[in-house]
């Protein structure tokens, strides 16, 4: 009989210990292996703004617990944000093996109750049984259907002016381990779209995070502007991403390239990619 894996993301963050991770956004098992052995926490392997898909992702899976972590360093913990809050996407990549979803765009209590519904199953909730998944070691682990919800952690988004005002009632619902703040989509919701570290925007956000704490949950934010992760780590964020894959590979290229042709590199682009 083999045992449930325990997800040692989640249990840091119940902990309070801040979680340092990095974002990405290519979809490649070969990048996410890489990923795997830098020393992060945690990675975000995205599929709402990539061509990822299901069996792909299960693939990413398998590169990011294949990588070797570095002396002394833990295993990097795996996140995966489906497409959309859909019952349907949340069973599938559950099933494969995900242990911590990141949801978009869950507007109030009731999305974020479906959320918790859709990682449950019955009475609980209303996900599918499945007798034989990667997530249960193809039927190995006995306990699965009884233990999963222990091990599963369930990340959401707010990313709306109408979201934050339901913070608290969003942070209430019971299943809910942290929210995560979307700086790009908030700053448009806002009024200010493409200006994700206007100082308004940044002010609602520090605010926010303090809000989120007060209600026991953890924050969680993608920051790419080291002074202002640190920022954001000092008011009480716990899982923030500090860094995205796809900016690291351009910005390296292109600055390689600069330097052979005698010019300087590009100014800093895409103030909202730090943002996603």
């Amino acid at each position: 009989m083999s045992m449930l894996p325990t997800n040692h993301f989640k249990h840091a963050l119940r902990a309070g210990h801040a979680q340092i991770g990095i974002w990405s956004t290519i979809p490649s098992p070969f990048v996410c292996e890489l990923i795997g052995g830098a020393g992060y926490d945690w990675v975000l392997l995205d599929t709402e703004h990539t061509p990822t898909d299901v069996p792909l992702m299960l693939h990413q899976l398998q590169a990011v617990a294949a990588a070797q972590p570095r002396p002394g360093g833990s295993p990097t913990h795996a996140v995966v944000r489906p497409a959309w809050n859909d019952p349907v996407l949340i069973k599938r990549y559950l099933d494969i093996g995900a242990q911590t979803l990141l949801l978009p765009f869950v507007q109030n209590a009731e999305e974020a109750q479906a959320a918790v519904r859709a990682i449950r199953y019955a009475p609980q909730g209303i996900r599918g049984m499945g007798g034989s998944t990667r997530a249960a070691n193809f039927g190995r682990t006995a306990d699965y259907v009884a233990r999963a919800a222990d091990e599963l952690c369930l990340l959401v988004q707010v990313e709306t002016a109408e979201a934050l005002e339901q913070i608290e009632a969003i942070a209430a619902v019971d299943g809910i381990d942290g929210i995560f703040i979307g700086p790009a989509d908030l700053s448009a919701s806002l009024g200010y779209p493409g200006q994700a570290r206007h100082p308004a925007v940044n002010g609602i956000i520090d605010d926010a995070i303090r809000r989120i704490r007060a209600c026991g949950k953890a924050p969680g934010i993608l920051m790419v502007d080291e002074p202002r992760a640190r920022e954001c780590l000092a008011l009480g964020a716990q899982f923030v991403a500090v860094a995205l894959d796809t900016i690291l590979l351009r910005d390296g290229l292109d600055a390689a390239a600069a330097r052979f042709r005698g010019q300087a590199p590009a100014a800093t682009r895409l103030a909202t990619a730090g943002s996603y």
